[in-house]
């Protein structure tokens, strides 16, 4: 498909998207074969999925493009680079501060890119008709296997996108079309021998590379896990409250990385090092305020306080034992138990026990009343 200029129709759509405050715009057809959906079979197969049962749940739909939408002929993959100022792990040295994922400290990126791909859509079929759907990752549409296609970038061994122009930070959006568009080329696989992604995971979430198991992964342990975090994985949170970038952010390609220009997706200053002290105490108001319209907000008060309760007890400062003492009188069982352990890491053998004997004596869930049984354990 070409127009009447020199310029073809996919020069037009990169540059319309570029206007729109895209990084990133390539085209591919979603005609061939979908070696993506026999990788995620064996993941959801060998259970790695954990507790996200819609990965099983649409997992047929998830195998190929069409499967959603059997008209679709071409795929426009667009790019928003998130990338931070500095470097993201940095924070892990400052045990009293929690550390919250680049990409959820600024506004939820969901919302902006789907604002965007919309003027984009409508624009496009304004411009050249047929039908098409936008998809920003809340659809069973696999997004990095087809921006790999497209020439955005490739996965890497941590299975995440990396791109030659930006790194690991990018947000990815889809408009899945009609039109017969001419595809650019895929990007190849670029990591050669290195596996530094693999080699930082603090949980060894990887049992080979391009392999991910999500029941292991800090991200999913802090984001999608719903009860408490067993207990072998606690000690390597450090103060890891809402999901991890250590992955991320010893790719080498981060040499090409810029910091993001989109002013909204910016890290709130609020969020960049907040003091572990003062979010355990939030309650469900002062939550909700301070992550408004953050990704954050998603996984509720209960569990977010259920992780700054275990980085308190990674902190080995023993002056946050009162801040997690206070959360034995909350009205979630999940927090009080987290603040069981995360006493049991702060204070001296003695000051355990005494505790121990009024407080939990008075505990009745019988969860909670587990971590007050053996609370010296990791």
């Amino acid at each position: 498909m070409t127009t009447s200029t020199s310029e073809t129709v996919e020069d037009l759509i990169r540059a319309e998207a570029l206007s729109l405050g895209f990084d990133l715009c390539r085209v591919t057809d979603i005609d061939e074969a979908w070696p993506a959906a026999a990788r995620l079979g064996e993941f959801v197969e060998a259970g790695r999925h954990g507790e996200m049962s819609w990965m099983a749940e649409t997992l047929e739909r998830r195998l190929h493009p069409r499967a959603m939408w059997p008209d679709a002929r071409s795929a426009i993959v667009l790019g928003v680079n998130y990338g931070p100022a500095g470097d993201p792990r940095a924070i892990l040295d400052q045990a009293a501060k929690g550390a919250i994922s680049v990409y959820a400290q600024g506004d939820d990126y969901h919302e902006l890119i789907k604002i965007r791909l919309k003027a984009l859509a409508r624009w496009l079929q304004g411009r050249f008709g047929g039908e098409l759907k936008v998809f920003v990752d809340t659809a069973p549409l696999l997004e990095k296997p087809l921006a790999e296609r497209a020439g955005i970038g490739w996965q890497g061994k941590h299975t995440n996108l990396v791109s030659r122009a930006f790194g690991s930070w990018l947000f990815l959006g889809s408009i899945l079309t009609t039109l017969d568009l001419t595809p650019d080329a895929a990007e190849p696989t670029t990591c050669g021998s290195c596996q530094a992604c693999l080699d930082v995971c603090p949980t060894n979430a990887f049992p080979a590379p391009y392999q991910l198991d999500a029941r292991r992964c800090i991200s999913y342990l802090t984001i999608e896990l719903k009860g408490p975090i067993p207990r072998e994985f606690r000690p390597a949170l450090g103060n890891r409250i809402y999901g991890c970038d250590d992955c991320l952010a010893v790719c080498p390609w981060n040499k090409f990385a810029q910091a993001g220009r989109e002013q909204k997706l910016a890290a709130r200053e609020a969020l960049r090092a907040p003091a572990l002290a003062d979010l355990a105490g939030l309650d469900d108001a002062a939550f909700r305020a301070l992550f408004a319209k953050s990704p954050v907000k998603r996984i509720g008060r209960d569990r977010f306080v259920r992780n700054v309760l275990y980085a308190i007890g990674n902190s080995g400062d023993p002056a946050l034992a009162a801040v997690a003492e206070r959360r034995l009188d909350d009205p979630s069982p999940m927090v009080r138990g987290a603040a069981v352990w995360s006493l049991a890491r702060l204070l001296a053998t003695e000051d355990l026990a005494a505790l121990r004997e009024t407080r939990g004596a008075e505990e009745a869930d019988p969860d909670v009343l587990a971590e007050w049984s053996s609370p010296r354990q990791p």
